[in-house]
């Protein structure tokens, strides 16, 4: 419905158009169900590097990318255009056009080094800043890392209708009738690669969202991920409150967990020590299972006998039938029957079936309490639970002594692991004092709209991640860069080497493309670039939180939470800025753009060592240890190839250059513990990014 009133906008005769629309709302009334949405008109990507020529679909750099025009013909710098919609036909200047691939079009990409920074010259991890449309960002990923992601963790746009920094389509607009279905068409598309990225046997997505939409997207994720577990965690970000008129001030937003196969939510430790262990109740609370029940079973009813003198447990008895009333129960003599009894006399169950309590009654797992002689329930009886005992088994709790009636003795020395909630209200989290005034601490006079806190991003990806140190985290939605920041600082609190790739446009805010356009810029321009988001803000971020500086030169001031750590310090990492860009199939194929393709090779190697470059064009293989990566570009001499790869056996990764799948299968067979992959039919024929049906 989306993309019919698009089209419907385009309609010159005002009378058929309102007749079209009535019609077209009449048949829309119809009631759905489930999540529905409308597909709106494809996305599209200015592709700057591809040169525009006869028969190239283009748009104007200071127009909207979807306003597309087909050159006919170009004569003295001048290109011969016709509207796609409208067939009107107009004469622009070349260079105010830029060649356009909309979703569904093959498109090969390479990424082009912009800058790196080094910190950690001894170190060979390296993360990943992307610049680029995400969608083809992830595409590119999943070439590289599909089914390797441990974490994902995004913050998309919330689809306000603020225009602060935006992405080609405007889903954003808040006028828009149809801005529910168009963002959720933007998410899904992306969704949809992201979870090839993600491991299924053990990963985690995380979203963030606020009210506008976390409804929509709660429907979407559980759509997308039938087979995930979800929660859905409110989270304080702004204490204070943002002020709405006649509304409540909103003080929090949403953050979707999807764990997948064995993820799973690491406890956090309670700050006292020497913690004694917790003694439940054995009797159980919830009225779903009183006696008789499904839940409540039919063999968690039974009689313990306690001694009147000892007060201690004499005997467990057997389960009784649910129609069997308790009064024919035999007594034992010295004893007080007891059954699981609320004080207002509903029978309920026991927590552990006989046989069960009594061995945790041998071990010293099960003790009797207070004497109540005027309650249905005489004494309370009291157990350590599954998880206490796998505690004390592991040495997580210990055990220092028994009580007279034989009862274990035992504490948490470093304090007692609990599992987070679900409702989260820390300090640590306020965007505007950990987010925003971080980001003051680096750029002094520039702004970014709502940055997270670091500590927010920090603590939901370590209670996924804090026991895996050489986990692969993705962030596809930048911005500022704070995923990035939090890994670098995780890594450093524990020692871990997790590596991060982060993805973002470099779309400048709506306030400065109008200053640049009256200026006479536009997009593709040095002095448009360098103000877009990648390059104004997350890449000196990432440089500047790792060198321990501002943007002036001078030390960070402070240090970080929790750890400690000064922010002056900075932190021992490596990154590579890369500016995503679109390669022609036809040189491809032919071997021409290798060096391009250098980067993306590094990547999929597994990005070891700072990312090299193809120094001579006539070279017939390059091999390089520091990489662990080789490459044999002349299949005439393989055997010379293989007596030097043989020489480094830290290279994993074998590209082989040839046309001939049999002679690819000849050359591999000695590479059976490597990763081997055939160039270019491997990039040409599985990286076929961008096609109809993703």
């Amino acid at each position: 419905m989306a993309a019919i009133h698009d089209l419907l906008a385009q309609v010159q005769d005002e009378a058929l158009r309102v007749r079209l629309e009535q019609e077209i709302n009449r048949l829309s009334k119809a009631k759905k169900f489930g999540l529905v949405f409308e597909e709106h008109l494809p996305e599209c990507t200015p592709l700057y590097d591809i040169p525009v020529k006869r028969g190239s679909t283009v748009a104007k750099k200071t127009g909207a990318v979807s306003d597309m025009y087909e050159v006919s013909d170009i004569k003295d710098g001048i290109a011969i255009c016709y509207h796609k919609v409208t067939e009107k036909r107009e004469e622009i200047l070349v260079n105010e056009l830029v060649s356009v691939a909309q979703f569904g079009e093959p498109i090969y990409p390479y990424l082009k080094l912009i800058d790196n920074v080094c910190n950690a010259p001894d170190s060979d991890l390296w993360h990943t800043l992307i610049e680029a449309d995400n969608y083809h960002a992830l595409q590119l990923l999943e070439y590289l890392y599909a089914g390797k992601v441990d974490c994902i963790y995004i913050d998309p746009p919330y689809n306000t209708g603020a225009r602060d920094w935006k992405y080609n389509n405007d889903y954003v607009d808040g006028a828009d009738a149809y801005r529910h279905s168009k963002w959720l068409s933007f998410m899904q598309k992306r969704l949809k690669v992201a979870k090839k990225l993600l491991n299924p046997k053990d990963s985690v997505l995380i979203v963030t969202i606020d009210e506008k939409e976390y409804l929509h997207l709660g429907c979407l994720l559980e759509e997308m991920f039938p087979e995930a577990g979800m929660q859905m965690i409110s989270s304080v970000i702004n204490p204070a409150g943002a002020g709405r008129q006649n509304e409540f001030s909103r003080t929090d937003e949403y953050i979707f967990v999807l764990q997948l196969g064995a993820a799973r939510v690491l406890p956090e430790s309670r700050d006292m020590e020497n913690v004694p262990i917790i003694w439940d109740t054995l009797r159980r609370s919830d009225l779903a299972s009183r006696r008789g029940t499904i839940k409540g079973g039919t063999s968690q009813f039974y009689p313990i006998y306690v001694d009147d003198k000892t007060h201690r447990i004499r005997e467990i008895g057997a389960p009784l039938a649910h129609d069997v009333p308790i009064e024919t129960v035999p007594e034992m003599p010295g004893c007080t029957t007891v059954f699981p009894i609320r004080d207002n006399g509903i029978e309920m169950c026991w927590g552990l079936r006989p046989e069960q309590a009594r061995i945790r009654l041998q071990d010293g797992y099960i003790r009797v309490g207070k004497y109540m002689p005027e309650k249905p329930q005489k004494y309370i009886i009291s157990y350590v639970t599954g998880g206490v005992v796998r505690d004390i088994e592991s040495g997580a709790a210990i055990v220092t002594g028994r009580d007279e009636d034989g009862s274990v003795i035992a504490h948490y020395p470093k304090g007692r692991d609990k599992m987070p909630t679900t409702n989260w209200n820390r300090p640590t989290h306020d965007a505007q004092r950990y987010g925003t005034g971080i980001l003051k601490l680096i750029f002094l006079d520039k702004r970014f709209s709502f940055p997270k806190s670091l500590y927010a991003v920090h603590d939901v990806i370590n209670f996924f991640l804090g026991e895996k140190k050489d986990a692969l985290v993705l962030d596809f939605f930048a911005g500022s860069g704070t995923t990035l920041h939090a890994v670098n600082l995780l890594n450093e609190e524990d020692g871990g080497k997790r590596c991060c790739i982060i993805a973002t446009n470099n779309e400048v805010s709506d306030e400065e493309s109008k200053t640049l356009q009256k200026q006479g810029f536009k997009p593709g321009d040095e002095e448009w670039e360098k103000l877009g988001i990648a390059r104004y803000i997350t890449w000196p971020r990432t440089v500047c939180s790792i060198e321990g500086r501002d943007i002036n030169g001078k030390p960070l001031k402070g240090n970080y939470l929790g750890s400690g750590i000064p922010m002056s310090e900075g932190f021992r990492a490596n990154v590579a800025f890369f500016k995503l860009g679109f390669l022609n199939k036809t040189a491809v194929a032919l071997g021409h753009q290798l060096a391009e393709l250098f980067p993306v090779l590094w990547l999929k190697a597994g990005a070891h060592g700072p990312c090299p470059t193809l120094e001579d064009d006539g070279a017939y293989m390059q091999v390089l240890p520091e990489n662990r990566f080789a490459i044999l570009i002349d299949e005439k001499h393989f055997q010379k190839f293989d007596e030097e790869v043989r020489k480094h056996p830290k290279i994993q990764t074998i590209y082989i250059v040839t046309d001939s799948e049999a002679g690819y299968r000849e050359m591999i067979s000695g590479y059976d513990d490597k990763d081997t992959f055939q160039l270019y039919r491997d990039y040409l024929d599985n990286f076929r990014i961008n096609t109809v049906g993703r």
